[in-house]
This record gives C-alpha cells, structure tokens and sequence, in this order.
C-alpha cells in the first residue's frame, strides 16, 4: 500500500467516524475497504491518538489528537476541546456518563460523551442526533431559542417514542417556559426506556446558548432518591464553568 493511498483510505475512515462511533465491520462496509485493513488501519490510528475505542471497546470514534488538531485550526473556538476536561470531572464526581450537545434545527446532536467506568454502561451517543423535544439536553436548547424560533419548530407535531414522551404543544410550552427560569431540566425515560438525564445550558458570547451539558445513566440507579437538586447543581456548575471558558476564550480571540 502507498502512502498516500494509506493517508486517503485513513481520511475516509476519519470521515466516516465523524459520523458516529461505529466498529471495525461497518467501517469497513461504509469505506469499501477489507476488513482486515481497516482494522490495521485503525489500530495505527489509535496509537497515534486519531481515534479512539468507545466504552464497550467494540466501536471506535474520533480521538483527542483529531479534536486537538480542529481546536488549533480554530484557536479558542473548539467546543469539544474547551468541555472535555469538564465532562471528565462531572464523571469523576457523579459516577454516570456525561456529555455536550447542541441544536440542529428541531434535533439535539450529541458532539462528545465522557463515560463512566460502570459494569452497566449507556452507550455512546457521539454524533447521534434526536428529536429535541425527547432528551433533556435538547429540551434545555429548545427552551432557549427566541419565541420565533420555537413556534417554528412546533410546524412539525411532536412525536412520542414512550408513553413519558412530552407531546402536546402546549404542555410543552409551558415546560420549555419553566425550564428558563429553572436552569436545568430532568427527563425520565423520554426517549428511552429505563434512561434518565439531566442537562444545562453552556452560554456563548453575547449571552446566547451555544450547547448543553447532560448526564444520564440507567433509571434504576440515577439519580438516587433526594440526589435530583444536588446533580442537577452540579451539572448546572460545570456548565457555568464551561461558558467562562468558552467567554474567556472568545474575548481573547476579539482582542
């Protein structure tokens, strides 16, 4: 194999795994390429840093090196490099998985997951997108948007996939209203069965919301009984932490 045939087929697998993590079969199907070579490939690329294995260990995804590399081409910029110190100590402090994400249209797009080390795991969400309106971290977002916004995302009826999924539009507005003045939002097998969450806003320049931070993990164990204000402040914390830095990091970039 050439060298520049190795660095394209690497792109493409790069490509592919921007999409979302996925392991080395699909990757394989998705780049027409062996298997036996993009598993080469790809256990190059992880030595490198340019990708890395996923909780379960059976999928890969985009590595810090990548992120890294897109946080330099736009210095103070990169969302996902400015949040994931953050995510990892929101692990470390609840035990559950945490992660970013934003709003594409009437979608919530996971853009970065920091899982915990827990014998039952939620999977990776990476580059997955969903209905807004059936996750915390898109409900957060959705609350945020100008009156405008909102009402247009509503041309479309809101679809229900468990019987905890918010549908009616004006059950919605009022949850959406609430969830301003509150800071954070709780969602409880809204999109999932068995799956809890808990998301705050992450604030731009100029006071507008760029992103959301959420935690979620199996209903069973999160969040344990009385633990709902003291998670959600932390989430809301970290947050917080993060708009300063990403503030911070804009304004250094102004001047």
């Amino acid at each position: 194999m050439s060298g520049v045939q190795s660095v394209e087929r690497a792109f493409a697998i790069l490509r592919c795994l921007a999409g979302g993590p996925a392991g080395v079969s699909e990757v394989a199907e998705r780049v027409d390429l062996p298997k036996s070579t993009v598993s080469r490939l790809l256990s190059t690329m992880q030595v490198l840093g340019a990708v890395e294995q996923s909780g379960s260990g059976n999928e890969y995804r985009v590595g810090d090196a990548m992120i890294d590399i897109a946080s330099g081409a736009l210095p103070g910029r990169n969302l996902i490099s400015i949040a994931r110190p953050h995510l990892v100590e929101l692990v470390e402090s609840l035990g559950e998985t945490a992660g970013l994400a934003v709003l594409d249209g009437p979608d919530v797009v996971y853009l970065d997951q920091a899982d915990a080390d827990n014998p039952v795991q939620v999977r990776d969400w990476t580059g997955v997108r969903i209905p807004a309106h059936m996750a915390s971290s898109g409900l957060v977002l959705l609350a945020h948007l100008s009156k405008a916004e909102r009402e247009r995302i509503f041309d479309v009826p809101p679809a229900a996939v468990t019987t905890s999924t918010t549908v009616d539009a004006a059950a919605l507005r009022r949850r959406l209203g609430a969830i301003v003045g509150r800071g954070f939002e709780w969602t409880c097998e809204e999109f999932l069965p068995g799956i809890s969450s808990v998301a705050a806003p992450v604030f731009g320049g100029d006071g507008e919301v760029v992103a959301a931070v959420h935690v979620h993990g199996p209903a069973y164990r999160f969040p344990t009984e009385g633990a709902e204000a003291g998670i959600a402040d932390e989430v809301v914390g970290t947050a917080r932490r993060i708009s300063a830095r990403l503030v911070g990091q804009l304004d250094a970039l102004a001047g």
